[in-house]
């Protein structure tokens, strides 16, 4: 039997994790919504066949198993409790919280409830980060040395209906738009053990395109252009950039270079798109044959986390600050979200404790610029060549 979801929030994302949810219906089905604005809330669920609540009434159906947060960034962690505390099962769009201490306090109590709580992005379930990671996994690059992942945009305030968040505290490229980087970076090379980065932004104040607010000017209150340094555990060295202040570029969305060749890797952004790899002997870069199901979307990580719930899976003890013993595509086969057996100690692998990062040295570099050492940012457990095996602490 599908575990029911609820949604809170009914903006623009909220269509897509109907969508993608869709495409697993015997783990999920998506029954109620709820939103702040109680008439969209009541069009949203007119127009696919849900239930309209308010947020209280949802948090209290007792039809509701899990309850997904679509709400503003800095709403995200606030939510979140309320979900736990009324007995919900809560997967969250990223950011996970605005600051360490407000995500340790959700997985906090989560496990006092007993509940599972998970977070944006699942991206790297779809096919392009899977073949992406069994292309170094099979050693096709050798030992990955560095890497670069570059998102460059001129900003969402031409084509967002309600694009002030962005660029309000819990806003900006870094916590709306590097998530999906990181994730795969770290996917991909392991953890990571320092960060170096400067911040600017290009405007004070910008104008929005949307026909319904044309015009209207939008405050800028947070760094809109990072530039960043990366050094992971396996002493791969990553540059990123992360900018609302680019118009035109023509670089690479994510590259991996080893000892023996390179890897060019899709929009992260994504669940599919081709993976390349530069052929030395034939001179030219060759796509690689896709791995896994062409249709995954948004909602690959609630249909993983009702796997979880169902299969009676325990979040692990944690390790390092804040991270758990995730295994990601660790089912058999290298089958994306496929069925675990239930493992007794099986976390779902969006799990929260596994992707909260450490956000208040993040929230210090992106804000005043500078270099820090923090904790390593949460990755997989290597398990061989060409990674070293990361130990459990």
């Amino acid at each position: 039997m599908p575990l029911n979801v609820g949604l809170i929030g009914t903006g623009n994302i909220a269509p897509a994790y109907l969508l993608g949810c869709s495409h697993f219906p015997d783990d999920v089905k998506v029954t109620a919504c709820a939103d702040l604005l109680p008439d969209r809330a009541a069009s949203f669920a007119a127009e696919r066949g849900l239930t309209a609540y308010s947020v209280d009434e949802l948090l209290a159906s007792p039809d509701v198993d899990i309850v997904i947060n679509l709400t503003i960034p800095a709403a995200h962690a606030e939510v979140s409790q309320k979900i736990l505390e009324a007995g919900k099962h809560c997967y969250s769009e990223k950011p996970f919280a605005l600051n360490r201490a407000d995500g340790q306090k959700i997985l906090d109590l989560a496990a006092v409830r007993g509940l599972k709580v998970g977070c944006a992005p699942d991206t790297f379930y779809g096919s392009g980060g899977r073949t992406a990671r069994k292309a170094i996994d099979d050693g096709r690059i050798g030992r990955p040395t560095s890497a670069v992942a570059f998102m460059l945009s001129a900003g969402p305030e031409s084509w967002h209906p309600n694009p002030s968040f962005f660029f309000q505290y819990g806003g900006g490229p870094v916590l709306d738009m590097a998530p999906y980087y990181l994730t795969w970076l770290v996917n991909l090379l392991g953890p990571v053990a320092q960060v170096s980065a400067m911040a600017g932004r290009a405007k004070e104040v910008r104008v929005a395109g949307h026909e319904t607010i044309r015009g209207q000017a939008v405050p800028v209150e947070i760094d809109t252009h990072t530039t960043g340094l990366l050094q992971f555990e396996s002493g791969a060295i990553a540059t990123v950039i992360f900018s609302f202040d680019v118009h035109a570029a023509s670089l690479p969305r994510i590259e991996i270079y080893g000892t023996e060749s390179s890897l060019q890797v899709p929009d992260p952004n994504t669940f599919s798109g081709d993976v390349r790899v530069w052929s030395r002997e034939n001179r030219e870069w060759e796509t690689l044959d896709s791995v896994g199901r062409a249709d995954i979307q948004r909602g690959a990580g609630v249909a993983d986390m009702a796997r979880a719930i169902r299969d009676g899976g325990q979040v692990p003890r944690l390790r390092r600050a804040g991270v758990s013993r995730s295994r990601y595509h660790a089912v058999p086969g290298g089958r994306c979200c496929g069925r675990g057996g239930g493992q007794a100690d099986q976390p779902h692998r969006s799990s929260g404790s596994a992707l909260i990062p450490q956000q208040d040295d993040y929230d210090d570099v992106v804000r005043r610029g500078g270099a820090i050492s923090p904790p390593a940012i949460p990755g997989r457990t290597h398990t061989g060549p060409p990674l070293r095996q990361q130990p459990v602490r």
